[in-house]
């Protein structure tokens, strides 16, 4: 691989030899601005191996004597296309056979054979594994908990407001420089898997005080909507939720943490997440904090009376409760 600052291509090493035929090679490699001993090198390498000695050469060791055998990386993929393993299961397979070899080698290889993706094997998806859906059978099924971190708006707006590089803008960096920083608000929500009912709040920070609050009031405004008994809680492994105290107001919900770095495992709250933003956070600019913080308590109102949702047919979240809330007026909008 010829790096940017290389002086010579395998263009230029041609040229070098065309005029090394005809003009001492000292002169030449002067001309080109390389030493003497690198021109002599492309000249003989041109003339011993003819064309194929002017491409660059891989710069592996001739002899490599801890080399993973042919025949091993020949069963890493095999047993990657056949029986679509991953790397932690090929390498486990192998110690078994009595191949030491270690996970990271597998994806190593996996990676130069091109399979390490799923798709890869089969670029169709049709031997891939069947996609399993998180269904949640009724209310209070699932309830799905998630924190979301957001900027806190400087009253008179930020630079979102303003613009960046204006007078305003400048004045809020300065008065971050002076130690008056903004921080940041934290939204702690709740959605019913099934009907996908959800309840928000504006939180000054998600510690297990805070979301074990929270989870009390999401409780209590659930009861109001007919789902009164919560079976499963399912949240991410914030730190939050992995403390002793938030297990102990399960009130006998099972509570389930999904996989690490897999927010799929979540992805109701998640998607919850981007609609928040899509449609409050980021719909408009916002001029103070109290002013965003008033609003998400009209948009909660809309997106669970008003707003219509694919999962129920074009209806709102309410139309689905044990309740069957969907007669609230529009005169908050």
């Amino acid at each position: 691989m010829v790096h940017r600052n290389a002086p010579l291509t395998p263009e230029g090493r041609r040229r070098l030899v065309e005029r090394c035929r005809t003009r001492p090679i000292a002169h030449v490699a002067a001309e080109m601005g390389i030493s003497r001993a690198t021109a002599s090198k492309w000249v003989n390498r041109y003339r011993r191996f003819g064309e194929l000695g002017l491409r660059d050469r891989s710069s592996a060791p001739i002899r490599q004597p801890t080399a993973t055998p042919g025949e091993t990386v020949a069963k890493i993929e095999i047993m990657r296309r056949e029986r679509k393993w991953p790397a932690a299961r090929i390498a486990f397979e192998l110690v078994a056979d009595d191949v030491t070899i270690s996970r990271r080698t597998v994806t190593r290889y996996l990676d130069q054979l091109g399979l390490n993706r799923r798709r890869f094997i089969d670029p169709d998806g049709e031997n891939n594994r069947e996609v399993r859906k998180i269904v949640a059978k009724h209310p209070g099924h699932m309830v799905h908990l998630d924190v979301k971190k957001t900027g806190r708006i400087p009253d008179g707006g930020g630079w979102r407001a303003f613009g960046r590089g204006s007078s305003e803008a400048k004045a809020v960096a300065r008065t971050k420089t002076r130690g008056a920083r903004a921080g940041y608000i934290y939204l702690h929500s709740a959605i019913d898997g099934h009907t996908r009912l959800a309840y928000t709040e504006a939180l000054e920070n998600e510690q297990a005080s805070t979301a074990i609050a929270f989870l009390e009031r999401a409780r209590d405004w659930f009861t109001q909507h007919g789902i009164v008994k919560i079976e499963r809680i399912i949240t991410d492994n914030g730190s939050c939720y992995r403390s002793r105290a938030f297990a102990e107001v399960l009130n006998g919900a099972e509570h389930r943490r999904t996989k690490p770095y897999t927010p799929k495992h979540n992805g109701k709250i998640e998607r919850y997440n981007r609609i928040l933003s899509e449609e409050l956070l980021c719909a408009r600019t916002w001029t103070s904090e109290a002013q965003r913080a008033s609003a998400l308590t009209t948009w909660n109102l809309h997106y669970n009376y008003h707003r219509p949702h694919g999962a129920h047919r074009g209806k709102p979240p309410a139309s689905a409760t044990p309740a069957c809330v969907n007669n609230v007026l529009a005169s908050y909008i």
